[in-house]
């Protein structure tokens, strides 16, 4: 499972001299990935010229070519998307939620109403974990509570536009339509075992990046950013593993030669087991 999203970055120096490049934004795209019922989450940071699906196929470059496409969540700009690789695409109910309170005081009757129905959905979403239903309980369950009432929210939607009862172009109006042109992808959860309602994780990631930047007031090169990027990436893999990130650093630091020799006995999860079968 893959969550991606990014946000526009700031680094002071541009290198401008040798730096050519037609795109002239900064970005920092965060990327989190979860194991199998969500375990061994990894969070990954880059602040670059790079979007964050340019970033996602340099991560999937490294993934194992034998496995199937990952399931992707994010919100659905086109410049979230690997142009290389297959996902399984899937967008944000919250990001779709968000156009209708936003418009809310000027249409409060109608964004009530889908607030309200896509309160359910996310009750039900909860009703699930709660069970600890598998990944396909958790689908058959969302097919038979949440189906039925995406299913009422479509065609309320479908009306408001094709009966006129809408502006097209007014808020609520811009709201319905994306809802309706990425419906496929917002109820994903409805047929694909695992998507999640929403890109919350990457965004909540997102935050811790862009405060630690703001807090080192802004990188003053890219290289500043590569290293900063670097140590959020450990530190937020750590925190989202419930792992101290201080006695990790401390611990890669004290055994560098065993990490660089076999990186993947020192993760977060298991550089512990590691520590303790090294020799006194």
């Amino acid at each position: 499972m893959i969550y991606n999203d990014d946000t526009t970055g700031r680094v002071v120096e541009l290198m401008k001299n040798n730096d050519d490049s037609e795109r002239k934004g900064i970005f920092t795209t965060g990327i989190v990935c979860t194991g199998k019922n969500d375990e061994q989450k990894i969070a990954l940071f880059f602040t670059g010229r790079n979007h964050a699906g340019e970033n996602l196929t340099e991560v999937l470059r490294q993934r194992n070519a034998g496995l199937g496409a990952p399931i992707q969540m994010c919100d659905a700009l086109s410049r979230n998307q690997s142009k290389e690789f297959e996902t399984i695409l899937s967008n944000c109910l919250v990001h779709g939620r968000r156009n209708f309170v936003d418009v809310y005081d000027n249409f409060p009757e109608e964004c009530w109403y889908v607030i309200e129905t896509l309160g359910k959905v996310y009750k039900n979403d909860e009703t699930a974990k709660k069970r600890s239903l598998s990944p396909e309980e958790r689908l058959r369950f969302h097919q038979t509570e949440s189906g039925p009432v995406m299913e009422q929210l479509h065609k309320w939607m479908t009306e408001q536009l094709s009966e006129k009862k809408t502006e097209p172009n007014s808020g609520l109006g811009k709201a319905i339509a994306y809802m309706l042109k990425h419906w496929d992808k917002l109820t994903r959860f409805l047929t694909v075992a695992g998507v999640p309602l929403d890109n919350n994780l990457c965004e909540r990631a997102i935050k811790k990046v862009v405060l630690h930047r703001k807090n080192s007031m802004y990188y003053k090169t890219r290289c500043g950013a590569y290293v900063g990027d670097m140590f959020m990436s450990l530190i937020h893999t750590c925190n989202l593993n419930n792992i101290n990130p201080f006695n990790y650093l401390t611990e890669l630091q004290r055994n560098t030669k065993s990490v660089f020799k076999t990186p993947s006995a020192w993760m977060p999860w298991n550089y512990q087991a590691t520590l303790r079968a090294l020799p006194p």
